[in-house]
């Protein structure tokens, strides 16, 4: 199974030996938590029309709580967006048995282990690359692919245009957009919910509804046409 194999991945040397240091010696904060320190799987509804993508997992977030954008402010700011859009059954994400659910929505990242200094290598994007892909083939009504942050937005543009789908080539910027052709979902961008952006008022929650009011409009109006991930 796919979840299996990403979890068990070891194929980036330097993000094994980061996560699972990381995993040992903790932040005060959680000295009483027992880390997950391995690679993390996606997370939602595998029927939604909704496919997040995002960067890597934190290192005290998402590596210490084993789940996408949990434990973590980034988290909380993403949910409690997709709260008010009607995605997420609660507003906040803290642990895996918080009884959230998303509605329609999946998230997941580019890579699976936290990085050193938030960044992954080219080499390891590319390692990751076939367990995003993988997860957007088995998800066949997916519409809206929301890109949290520029690294989302460029990687899944020049996937697409590897794929041999040509399209033009979109400038980052939060609300940017391309619109594939049918059946491959419309790509939209957003800066990504860190702390960095939202404690400097570069992202607000206002800026991130208007990004779900788009997605909303465009699923309700985009054609009910299955596609299969790939080009």
């Amino acid at each position: 199974m796919l979840n299996e194999a990403i979890v068990s991945c070891r194929r980036c040397p330097r993000l094994v030996a980061w996560r699972e240091q990381v995993a040992r010696e903790k932040r005060r904060a959680y000295r009483d938590d027992e880390y997950w320190g391995r690679p993390v799987v996606g997370f939602g509804d595998r029927n939604a029309r909704l496919f997040i993508l995002g960067l890597a997992p934190a290192a005290h977030g998402a590596n210490r709580t084993g789940r996408m954008f949990t434990g973590d402010s980034s988290g909380n700011t993403l949910m409690a967006a997709l709260h008010r859009a009607g995605f997420a059954s609660l507003p906040t994400s803290r642990r895996p048995d918080d009884g959230l659910e998303l509605k329609d929505a999946f998230i997941t990242a580019l890579a699976r282990c936290a990085p050193p200094a938030n960044r992954p290598t080219a080499a390891e994007f590319a390692n990751c690359r076939p367990f995003w892909t993988s997860e957007l083939a088995l998800m066949p009504n997916v519409r809206v692919v929301w890109a949290l942050g520029q690294l989302a937005f460029d990687h899944y543009q020049r996937w697409m245009r590897e794929q041999g789908v040509e399209t033009p080539r979109v400038k980052f910027g939060h609300g940017a957009m391309v619109e594939y052709p049918n059946p491959h979902p419309i790509l939209i961008a957003s800066y990504h919910p860190s702390r960095q952006n939202t404690q400097t008022g570069r992202l607000t929650p206002v800026m991130l509804d208007d990004i779900l009011k788009q997605v909303r409009e465009w699923i309700a109006v985009s054609p009910c046409l299955p596609h299969d991930g790939s080009a």
